[in-house]
């Protein structure tokens, strides 16, 4: 299968070779720009889908006058986004008004480093890295608790509380299905993780308790991006908008970017998990086939992978109503925690005895 590692090494190369002890620094810029375009183009295509998406399901046409099949609609919501005047509340605390959205936005950018995007295509392969997500993705609720309170507004305040109490309340039912692929792998290496389901992916290797912990992540990381039916941070027929009601322009836009570039990385994870990551569907002793498979691009995969998943999210948020605030914790605290956790007691089991295929 081809490789983006050889690239690398010549990029790499050459950059040592005319830089001299500029390298590292110069490679940082550059992975840097690259982080920030992915994130734009990633904005432009989400929101584009999700309204299409949603045009499907609701039996419409959704956006088509700007460009051809609407494909330019997003891009002309960006320069009426960048032309707004960005306003500030008279009574607002404005240091951390301003610094919320710059601090969701640093968290999203920081969980890209260790997401293997393809063959030899990953920022920073380290030895930790789904605890590295799973730990870094904790600090967005401060941004939001932040830009909640900093309004200086009820209706902010009140969608900040709620959304820190559902991100803290789902982060444990995705920490313990991701705790599941780790048993199973041995590893929180993405790349060890990756290599892990060469034979097979871990969703088909793994029996019903991996299908239960992939079923439990999936509600649990639509909850952690307040994403509907569980957007109670942002329930529009109570609180406006929730936390950010008092933002405009580009303040509102990161907020807005964040939210879909996190549903990007929690849909990366998952696929990395449970199907693989950029690893082609391999069955075992099957030599034909997953030689066949081998000439898909890795990045087809990927992308293909966690396409699908963004798809099933969207696909979640027109089909379902909003949930009760009530319903919403009692979800987690009394069905899907106690699930969880037994669920991963027997996936050990299976990891001790060596059942899995």
């Amino acid at each position: 299968m081809f490789s983006f590692q050889q690239w690398a090494a010549q990029i790499h190369s050459f950059l040592l070779e005319k830089t001299g002890t500029y390298t590292l620094l110069i490679e940082c810029i550059i992975i840097g720009i690259l982080a920030i375009s992915l994130f734009a183009i990633l904005g432009l295509v989400l929101v584009l889908m999700e309204r299409k998406v949603a045009a499907h399901i609701q039996i419409r046409m959704g956006p088509n006058r700007v460009g051809p099949a609407g494909m330019l609609q997003t891009v002309a919501d960006t320069l009426k986004l960048l032309m707004k005047e960005g306003l500030v509340p008279r009574l607002a605390d404005k240091f951390l008004f301003n610094l919320a959205p710059f601090l969701v936005m640093m968290v999203a950018m920081m969980l890209l480093a260790p997401i293997a995007f393809a063959r030899g295509v990953q920022i920073w392969d380290i030895n930790i890295g789904v605890l590295y997500i799973t730990a870094v993705s904790s600090v967005s609720v401060i941004g939001v608790m932040m830009a909640g309170w900093s309004s200086n507004n009820k209706f902010a305040m009140l969608g900040a509380m709620r959304s820190g109490a559902q991100i803290v309340s789902y982060e444990l039912s995705a920490g313990f299905s991701i705790l599941c692929i780790v048993v199973l792998s041995g590893s929180l290496q993405i790349s060890d993780i990756i290599a892990s389901q060469e034979s097979g992916w871990w969703l088909f290797r793994g029996h019903i308790p991996v299908l239960i912990a992939f079923v439990i992540y999936i509600i649990a990381v639509t909850a952690e991006t307040n994403r509907a039916p569980f957007d109670l941070a942002e329930a529009e027929s109570e609180l406006t908008a929730g936390f950010h009601t008092e933002y405009s322009g580009m303040r509102f836009a990161l907020f807005f970017l964040a939210e879909y570039i996190n549903i990007f990385i929690v849909c990366a994870l998952g696929a990395t998990l449970f199907l693989g990551g950029w690893m082609p569907l391999h069955i075992a002793h099957w030599d034909g086939f997953n030689h066949l498979m081998d000439w898909i691009p890795s990045s087809v995969w990927f992308m293909g992978k966690t396409f699908f998943l963004i798809f099933l999210i969207m696909w979640f948020r027109w089909t379902f109503p909003r949930l009760r605030v009530d319903q919403l914790l009692n979800l987690e605290w009394k069905y899907l925690l106690p699930i969880g956790l037994l669920n991963l007691l027997l996936v050990t089991w299976i990891a001790i005895k060596g059942w899995h295929f």
